[in-house]
């Protein structure tokens, strides 16, 4: 297996564990009697483990290898899908969720860095069809957690085979991941990681992506059937088509990249999310929403796999540079939902997405961010 393969899959692993999980959150609602309240701030868990666990995530990875930090992060994560579903009660979900946030986020940390390190080997964009990976990985997984809730199989027994399963092939896939090839004498990063100030410029790109994505995968559904008065089924379909589009987007992305540069996809991709921002806030009828929601899943789909690239080459080490972002985009990824809530129950839900647009609007300002620092001239002699 090929470096660039093996990491691929390892990007569809980290997805499908959280496909998988997310199918049967309702019946560990209703396994552990949890009302909307208690659900609601266990779910709130992962991201908060997310938070506290990214920063670290560098220095793991100087310790250990990225190559060793991937796999044991990787299996680690695959593991702990099935934490959340043995919690006795309560208490313990918030334990679980905790720690099944940090393993994810810490995970997600390591194998970023070590796909940047590759795509400077190879000389070419990969990030986008690795964050496509990831994508496939999470819809394949929810589909198949799909169909074990309908034929009512308990989550326990499902998540412990997929686990299995996810284990044996990131095992596999682990001995295939590019072998680190780091200095002896490089810099140890800093124990906790902050974002610098490039960093930070090339985060608040992602905060924008990752707040539109973070709002409309949310949010679609209900949206269509509040404003448009769709019906289950075409609101479901909503949701979908926008996930898609972000799928499908991310796959051919790196193709794109390379023939317009960072700066000129985003730019492009800005406006095709405007775009679609005005069309959903336009909406009153199901079919124009849910075209609306799929520009905006064309327009901010390969936004977040070219920060974490130009993240990772423009912080102090590959690993410093993503942990940064990381913490950015999924603080924009927990806040989003909640904003978005806030604003459309206090004046309304074409009014949240209005709202949005302007976010996503900011896309084209802040996309020089991204481009490549020029490399130094060498003097020759003479």
């Amino acid at each position: 297996m090929s470096h660039h393969r093996a990491i691929a899959v390892v990007f569809a692993l980290h997805g499908a564990v959280a496909g998988s999980l997310a199918t049967r959150i309702p019946w560990l609602q209703d396994h552990l009697d949890l009302g909307p309240g208690t659900l609601g701030l266990a779910l709130v868990c992962p991201p908060i483990g997310a938070l506290i666990g990214m920063p670290m995530a560098s220095r793991l990875a100087y310790r250990f290898g990225g190559r060793a930090a991937t796999r044991v992060l990787l299996a680690l994560w695959c593991g702990g899908m099935v934490l959340p579903v043995l919690a006795p009660a309560p208490a313990w979900l918030f334990a679980a969720f905790l720690l099944y946030g940090g393993t994810s986020g810490m995970c997600d940390v390591v194998m970023n860095s070590h796909a940047v390190v590759l795509e400077r080997r190879l000389g070419r964009s990969i990030m986008s069809g690795l964050h496509g990976m990831w994508s496939v990985g999470s819809l394949a997984a929810g589909g198949v957690g799909a169909l074990a809730a309908h034929a009512g199989i308990d989550a326990r027994i499902h998540l412990g085979v997929v686990s299995l399963v996810l284990l044996a092939v990131g095992a596999a896939a682990g001995r295939g991941l590019m072998p680190d090839d780091s200095p002896a004498d490089a810099p140890a990063p800093r124990r906790f990681a902050l974002p610098g100030r490039a960093v930070l410029a090339i985060g608040l790109v992602g905060f924008c992506a990752t707040f539109a994505e973070g709002a409309s995968s949310n949010w679609a559904a209900v949206y269509l059937t509040q404003v448009t008065m769709a019906g289950p089924g075409l609101a479901a379909a909503g949701y979908t088509v926008f996930m898609l589009c972000m799928a499908s987007t991310r796959l051919v992305g790196d193709h794109v990249i390379r023939r317009l540069g960072p700066v000129a996809v985003v730019r492009v991709g800005g406006f095709m999310a405007v775009l679609g921002g005005v069309l959903v806030v336009a909406a009153r009828t199901p079919v124009l929403g849910i075209a609306g929601f799929a520009l905006i899943g064309l327009g901010v789909a390969v936004v977040v796999p070219l920060v974490f690239a130009a993240a990772g080459n423009a912080g102090a080490t590959p690993g410093e540079g993503v942990a940064g972002v990381a913490t950015i985009t999924y603080m924009s990824g927990l806040m989003a939902p909640a904003v978005t809530g806030w604003v459309a129950g206090g004046l309304s839900y074409p009014a949240a997405f209005a709202m949005i647009t302007g976010v996503v609007l900011l896309l084209g300002l802040l996309a020089p961010a991204l481009r490549p620092a020029p490399k130094p001239l060498v003097r020759t002699p003479g």
